[in-house]
């Protein structure tokens, strides 16, 4: 779509620098842009100047095989809806266009100094709790093989708002923070920006996530030891609810240390 409106992507091009008019790449190259739009969600958090606008926390995914139409036919999920429950540790699954059962959570370390690498997307700990807990949701997977185990950072700002905004004078505009839910977000901001970059004044760019600033994360080791902590919280959580039927007594706790 890009290149049919006449639109250039360069790929495998690391930007060093991005300022008012032209982005610098690491291989010296400079490119000249009318506008900058910074679209780099966790990894924003490796951004000089940008280190604590967003920590990067990892979620992973699990797969099935493609399942029987016999066995949907008792779990349902004809149209492909999502779901999720209200446990703290979130989950989250869906039925494939293949016929897969994809269930993911959250679960795996905040890394010290928003650290991001691909051995991070992988923890054999959480994929095998999240296959555990698929198969305690839906007893109908019992012997069914998972395929596949994936995962990838999430940006959380520090009040778990999502924002975009765009600066007139620089022609530098952004968007993030989804926390998880960039795609019907991202979807929406992409909308919003372009109408702010056109200076075109609509019912989205009076949204109020627009030019929203969230409050910055702490400094290390802080971040690490509070994101960490909230972790183990959601899962004690959890453990205690589903022992008692009641809310968790830690859960106050959980809210004041996340903010959320």
């Amino acid at each position: 779509a890009v290149r049919s409106l006449g639109g250039v992507i360069l790929e495998n091009s690391p930007v060093v620098t991005a300022r008012p008019g032209r982005v610098d790449l690491a291989d010296g190259r400079v490119v000249a842009a009318g506008h900058v739009i910074r679209a780099t969600e966790a990894y924003t958090a490796h951004l000089p100047g940008l280190r604590r606008r967003v920590a990067p926390v990892y979620s992973l995914v699990v797969a099935t095989e493609p399942l029987p139409e016999s066995t949907w036919a008792t779990i349902g999920l004809a149209q492909a809806e999502v779901f999720s429950d209200y446990r703290h540790v979130i989950i989250y699954g869906q039925r494939t266009a293949d016929g897969r059962l994809v269930l993911g959570g959250r679960g795996a370390p905040y890394h010290f100094g928003s650290a991001i690498a691909p051995t991070f997307d992988r923890d054999d700990r959480v994929f095998d709790l999240l296959r555990r807990t698929a198969r305690e949701l839906l007893p109908q997977l019992a012997g069914t093989e998972f395929t596949h185990a994936w995962g990838g950072p999430l940006g959380i700002p520090r009040d778990w708002h999502p924002a975009i905004g765009y600066d007139q004078a620089a022609r530098v505009g952004w968007a993030g923070g989804y926390v998880g839910d960039g795609v019907a977000a991202s979807n929406l901001a992409g909308r919003t920006l372009a109408d702010l970059v056109r200076g075109r004044p609509t019912h989205l760019t009076a949204l109020p996530w627009v030019n929203h600033r969230s409050p910055a994360w702490e400094p290390e080791p802080l971040r690490w030891f509070g994101i960490n902590a909230g972790l183990r919280l959601a899962a004690l959580a959890d453990t205690e609810e589903r022992r008692t039927g009641r809310p968790a007594r830690v859960a106050p706790l959980l809210s004041a240390l996340t903010g959320h």
